[in-house]
């Protein structure tokens, strides 16, 4: 099983840094005022939610890619996600892939860019990003996937290498 890193981009760790910022901020903010302010007790949930949606971005952090014989594992932070390498059409290394996207359900920058995009190339695509300059496209029958692995032109060729059907 051969195996990529997932690096971060300068973009990913600003958003991710400032995520955590205000997220942390509010929270503290939130209890301290529960706290001081008796009558403010529902404010103590307002508290734990940024929390919980920080711990949720978080659990979904990409942290690599690998290539088995049959499928491409997405490293999250506590389990892999895969993706069969039955009905992969193509693979592309493309570092505008996601330019002009714009996401329709999931995550655009809080540790990753991962969840349901559109752009007017790919149309509908399911993002596993750190990096959308290291973008490498996988075109299934019917739909696209999109992982930044980091060295994209190298996971194109060992994907095609293993699997002759790909272009």
């Amino acid at each position: 099983m051969k195996h990529y890193e997932a690096p971060w981009s300068t973009s990913l760790i600003v958003m991710s840094v400032l995520t955590t910022v205000i997220c942390l901020g509010v929270a503290i903010g939130a209890g301290w005022e529960a706290a001081v302010g008796h009558h403010l007790a529902p404010l103590r949930w307002v508290a734990v939610l940024p929390l919980l949606i920080l711990f949720g971005c978080a659990l979904c952090t990409i942290r690599g890619y690998s290539l088995s014989s049959d499928r491409i594992l997405v490293h999250r932070l506590l389990w892999s996600t895969a993706l069969p390498r039955v009905g992969l059409v193509s693979a592309e290394a493309a570092p505008d892939a996601m330019r002009g996207s714009l996401r329709t359900f999931g995550n655009g920058g809080a540790f990753s860019f991962t969840g349901f995009y559109y752009n007017k190339r790919l149309r509908s695509y399911r993002a596993y990003v750190t990096d959308p300059r290291r973008s490498v496209v996988l075109r299934y029958t019917n739909r696209r996937v999109v992982l930044s692995p980091a060295a994209p032109e190298d996971f194109v060729q060992d994907l095609a290498l293993s699997n002759s059907s790909i272009n």
